[in-house]
Order: structure tokens, then sequence, then C-alpha cells
């Protein structure tokens, strides 16, 4: 075997032309593209040797490091991790930009490569631009605060070290257990210098991701646990979409009787319409799941991490009769809530048990579809709210006084309730459209109210719940899937924190159509400090005397180029949504939405937050009481 003589930036565009992941026996490339934004640290680098020869890798100008990552991130969790985009950055300030979305794949699990630029191996022209100094080790860059955000991290300062660590990285982006952002910062001198590199090294490489099977212990440890039980509920996780268990799901469920509750991450793995699905469980979650839960003298956990919004601060279940059973390909997972652990596949896991329960059934009977109902006519209830400029109206949360809202209504010009808005929206897009969200008051709407219709539609970020992933996630959504309706549903504190990828969009011809809700404010975590006691504190969007910011967003959203609505009414909303389908460019429709109009939580969904233990304020006396009286009944471990 000869050697070819590259420098370390071409042999990484080489090598990555040459990765492939096979699934379920479909090979398919791993690589599909990179981001980049290119400064003094990468442009001669990684810069020319995508210029010089890109292979098949799609190469895409972003406008903000972090949103571009954010970008790349989106299109790997809807790929289902099948496929990845790298992302390239200059070193200092650009590198640091992707400290946030690094953190956001951590917390997610999923794949993304990170090549930020470094400072120079030789250390001969130090400091350089950009370079930060440390007096107690001059080793120490900016790429340093990657590290604990990463699942796998090194520093590239000669050429041949490039081998082993991209190997490394690769093992670690396709290991469903372990999956999650490869940081490799290489030194900009170093990404110029060559060396002769084995030309075994840039063959093709197929990386097998097989399902992890259950052996017989796990087997039949989980078959005596489900037919122990009485009244057992499936937690559907993220993990579960990423297997593709829909069907297997959905013939454990049909026939034994046992009810679906979805995480965030879970949520469309099967569809709304399935019988036995009761929606989100938890802090967010509807009435119908935090019931079944309530209920449940077994939990089978199956590829969730049991956060606390899905577990209700782990309030949710009664711990002195209820057991867990959890199916997940990591470990660590498998042994969360000192539950019986089977490190597998949940689909291939749930296929093997469904014969092994021949006979058994639950004890729901008929309380499933009553739930069901009785959430169905909530929801109903939900999506007729109105607005009552002289009394308060019942459905509207009153932590602001009635003057309040009158102000919000007339500054603001609309009297469009947020959860009245959020169904129109569901009921006017196609069915196969795919919606995105991260952060804010919506995602508690979402898994409440949003109904997926079509298997993977649902992309909710909250595992780091990251303002600013929304719009720049929507254009991963559109590069992976270039056939399908994608929106952003998104609120304006999150928009006015990162969109810089919109413009990304527009450039491309990449149509994404972003629904703001605008409330000025911040208005979930004004919920969230008026719940506990204290008054609405800088949550607000206000001026310096007091006057409510009305943005103009839609005019922002012509400017750069889109197709922009004024939607205030349930009427103008829906004529805008039919207009945007027919739209080639992307699209930005404001709607102007009251604030305390989202929904409240349910039965069931109580959050343990740092509750101050001393207060001269009686609300905040009566949280603290409270948190105490629910601490009880907590699972500390």
């Amino acid at each position: 075997m000869g050697t070819i003589r590259l420098t370390t930036a071409q042999a990484l565009i080489k090598f990555l032309n040459q990765q492939y992941v096979s699934i379920d026996g479909q090979e398919t490339p791993f690589v599909e593209g990179i981001f980049n934004i290119f400064g003094h640290g990468n442009v001669l680098g990684i810069g020319q040797a995508l210029e010089q020869n890109s292979g098949h890798l799609k190469v895409i100008q972003g406008k903000n490091e972090q949103g571009m990552a954010h970008a790349a991130i989106a299109y790997s969790k809807q790929m289902l991790r099948k496929k990845i985009y790298a992302v390239t950055t200059s070193s200092g300030p650009g590198s640091a930009n992707l400290v946030t979305a690094a953190g956001t794949a951590l917390a997610n699990n999923i794949p993304i490569l990170l090549l930020p630029a470094d400072t120079y191996a030789t250390r001969q022209p130090d400091p350089v631009l950009q370079q930060m100094e440390q007096e107690h080790s001059i080793a120490i860059t900016t790429n340093d605060a990657l590290q604990p955000v990463s699942r796998y991290w090194d520093r590239i300062t000669r050429p041949e070290q490039l081998m082993s660590s991209l190997i490394r990285a690769f093992e670690v982006m396709t290991d469903p257990a372990k999956a999650g952002p490869a940081t490799i910062c290489i030194s900009q001198d170093v990404e110029g210098e060559a060396f002769d590199y084995d030309e075994k090294f840039f063959e093709k490489r197929v990386h097998f991701i097989d399902r992890r099977l259950p052996n017989d212990r796990e087997l039949n440890g989980a078959a005596e646990l489900i037919k122990a039980s009485k009244k057992p509920v499936v937690v559907v996780g993220g993990g579960a979409k990423y297997s593709e268990a829909r069907e297997a799901l959905i013939e454990f469920s049909q026939r034994y009787n046992i009810p679906l509750v979805e995480t965030q991450a879970g949520k469309s793995t099967v569809e709304s319409s399935f019988s036995n699905n009761l929606g989100g469980l938890g802090i967010t979650g509807t009435l119908a799941a935090n019931k079944a839960a309530q209920q449940a003298d077994l939990v089978i956990g199956i590829g969730t991490r049991f956060t606390d919004f899905a577990t209700s601060s782990k309030t949710i279940f009664d711990f002195e009769t209820t057991k867990f059973l959890n199916i997940n390909v990591s470990r660590m997972q498998a042994y969360k809530l000192d539950a019986f652990p089977v490190v597998a596949d949940a689909k291939s896991t749930l296929e093997a048990l469904i014969p092994m329960l021949e006979g058994y059934e639950s004890e729901f009977g008929d309380t499933i579809t009553e739930v069901k109902q009785e959430w169905l006519a909530e929801r109903d209830r939900l999506s007729k709210v109105v607005f009552n400029r002289e009394n308060f109206d019942p459905e509207i949360k009153n932590h602001f006084s009635q003057e309040v809202l009158n102000e919000y209504a007339d500054v603001l010009n609309t009297e469009l309730p947020q959860t009245t808005a959020l169904i129109a929206i569901n009921d006017t897009i196609d069915p196969d459209s795919i919606i995105i969200c991260a952060a804010g008051s919506l995602p508690g709407d979402l898994q409440r109210l949003w109904h997926s219709e079509v298997p993977n539609t649902y992309h909710l970020e909250y595992g780091y719940s990251c303002m600013g992933y929304e719009v720049s996630g929507t254009l991963g959504l559109k590069l992976a899937d270039p056939t399908k309706e994608v929106y952003t549903i998104v609120g304006d504190g999150s928009f006015l924190m990162l969109h810089s990828e919109f413009v990304t969009a527009i450039q491309y011809n990449k149509k994404i159509n972003v629904l703001l809700f605008d409330n000025s404010g911040y208005g979930c975590i004004n919920n969230l400090q008026m719940d506990f006691g204290n008054g609405s504190y800088f949550c607000e969007f206000r001026t310096e005397d007091n006057q409510i910011l009305n943005i103009d967003y839609a005019k922002l959203a012509e400017a750069y180029g889109a197709k922009s609505y004024r939607a205030n009414t349930v009427e103008e909303l829906k004529a805008a949504l039919e207009d945007a389908k027919n739209q080639d460019k992307s699209t930005l429709i404001e709607m102007k939405v009251l604030p305390k109009t989202m929904t409240d939580g349910y039965e069931g969904s109580w959050w343990n937050l740092g509750v101050p233990e001393v207060s001269n304020q009686e609300g905040v006396q009566k949280a603290y009481e409270l948190k105490q009286e629910k601490l009880k009944k907590a699972k500390q471990y």
C-alpha cells in the first residue's frame, strides 16, 4: 500500500467523503456536508481543501457559528442520527460560539462533528490574533471550553495525529449509546502542514450500527415484571424514535391494553390518533397521560432519560407501589430510578417481548379511552378561548390585572390567545409538515395540544431547551427533508436570541416558514416567577418609561427577503398559512398574542425549583411550603 501526500486539512476532507453507516442492511454516506464560517484559523486550511476538492460534501456558508451548528444538530436529529453535517469555524470567538451548540447536541445525544481551528502548534507567533493567555498554562485555548460539552474531544498538533483522532471520533458518533458531539480542534498552522498518509486510511469505511439484542436474563426479567403488573404504562422517549419502534410499540400497546405516554423527544414516534396514545407526560403533560402515570404500578421507560419534566421532578409516580423497567441502549440511562435494566435496542426488545406476554392484559380496561376523551374535550375548549376586556376570562391566567391585559391588547392590537392560534395552525398546515420548537411556553403547549398524525413530524429540542435553536434548526429540517413544509414555532424572546440561519435559508433558497408568537416578553419565565409568588420583574419587554415594546418583525423578515404576513385573528392566520404554502421562498407569519393565554399545569405537573426559604412575600412563603410537602413524596435518586 502506497502513501499520498496531503495537508492535514486535505486529508480531513478526503476522509469525511469516505465514511458510511450501515443500519438494518442499508448503507449510506454518513457525512452529508459541512457548514462553514471562514476566518484566519481555517480559511487557508480547511477552506483551501474544500475549494480544491470537496467531493460529495455539500458546503454551506453559515451566518453565526452557534446558528449553523444548531442547523447541523437539527439535521442529524431529524435524520434519526443516520447522517450528519460537520461544522468548521475559526479560532477564538468563532470556536467559543460553538459551546452552546455543543451542549445542545450533548444533552440530546445527537452526533455532530465540530472542527474549530486552534492556536499555533509551534507557538512561534504567539499570541496570535484572538488567542487568550493564561499565566498558569500556555497550552490552554478557547477550545478547552468545549471539552465538558463534547462526547469526544481532541487537539491536533501534528498531521499524523489526525488519523487516530478521526477514527475515534466516528466510533463515538456512530454508537447509539453514546452518540454526541465530537470536537476535533486543529492547530491552524498544522492544517496547512503536509504528511505522507497511508492510502488505506482513505478507503471506504463502513460503520455498522447494529441493534443490540436483549439477552435471555433481561427478557425473562422484563416479562415477569409486566405479567406481575396490573396497570403498566409505557413512557416513549427519543430512543424509541431513533430505534424506529413505532410498529412494535403499537402492537405491544394494542395487544396488552397498555397506554403510551410521551416525552418531548418521543412525541410523534407513534401518531397522536393512535387510540392508546395519551400524549405528553409530566410538567407539560396532558391530563390523560398524567392520570395514567399516577395509577401505574409499573413504568416501562423506552429510550428515555427520565428528565425532571417527564417525571414532574420525581413526584408523578407513586414510588411506594410502582416498579420500573427501563429499555435503553445506554447502561447509564437503563439504571435510572432503580429500575430493572434492559440494555438493548428498543425495537428489538419489544419484538422479542410481545410473544412472551401471551395471555396477559392490563387492568386499565376502558380507562384509557375515557381519560383520552376527557383530554380531547379539554383541548377543544382551549381551541376556543376568547379574551374578555371587561372581566377576567376564567381560561386566562390572572397574574396580570385586567388593566395590564387590556394594555397589551391595545398596544399589540390583538385579542388572539396563544392556545387558539396554536390549534388553528395544527388544523391548517398539511399533516406531513414538520414543526420545530425549543424554548419558552410553546413547548408545553405543543406537548399538550399538538396532534402529530404522521410519524417523525414533531421536532422538539427539550434536552437543553436552547433559546435560538428554533429558526436555525428549521434550516436543518429542510435539508433533511426538502419535500416537506417545515415550520418554526417560536416566541419573540427566542427569535431575538438567534435567528441567523433564516438568512442562510433565504440565501440558498431552502424554504422555511417562521411562525412567530409575539407577546412582547419572556412570557414563560414571567409565568414562572409569578406562579411562585413574585411580581412581574424584568421579563416583560418594556421601555424605561414602562411602555410595551411593539416590534415589527414582519418588516424585518421582508427586509431579509422573505414573504411576510401579519395575523392577529384566527381568520388572518389561516389565510396566511394557506398562502404561505404556495410560496417558493421562506415566509414569516407574525402573530401578536396576548400574554397569559398559554396552557397551565394539569394534575401531576409540579416542578421542583429553587424557591427562597426566606422571603417577606406571602406568595413566596406559600410556594416554599408547597415545595416541602411535594418533596416528601419525591424519590431522592
